[in-house]
């Protein structure tokens, strides 16, 4: 095998062992439930006495509908962000091949002034 070949065998194994480990220290660790950080972080400033600032405008009825809407919103942003970066690619490319896509028009010249 190549070096670059051992390389990639061997962050495999260790995302393998840090994915595998987490599942090992998170069963171990406190009652086995999971516990976001909004929550966690929410239920500590509410046990200090603070109270919200607003109410949500929409709370969803399931837990599941919650998750749907939260995978559909990392979906959308996902696109979004997949969108923007294959337009900054293209650019990127563009300018390196010299298009005349990527080349500016001048201003002010015999087309734009009627040839005069």
């Amino acid at each position: 095998m190549t070096r670059r070949r051992w390389i990639d065998v061997a962050l495999v194994a260790v995302l393998f062992l840090l994915i595998a480990g987490s599942f090992v220290i998170g069963r171990s660790v406190g009652d086995g439930e999971f516990a976001g950080t909004d929550a966690t972080a929410t239920e500590m400033v509410e046990g200090d006495g603070h109270e919200p600032w607003f109410t949500p405008l929409f709370e969803p009825e399931s837990a599941e509908l919650e998750s749907g809407l939260f995978a559909l919103q990392a979906g959308l942003g996902g696109i979004a962000l997949g969108y923007c970066i294959g337009r900054l690619h293209a650019r990127r490319h563009r300018e390196a091949e010299g298009s005349p896509a990527a080349t500016p028009v001048p201003s002010g010249g015999p087309a734009e002034t009627g040839g005069r």
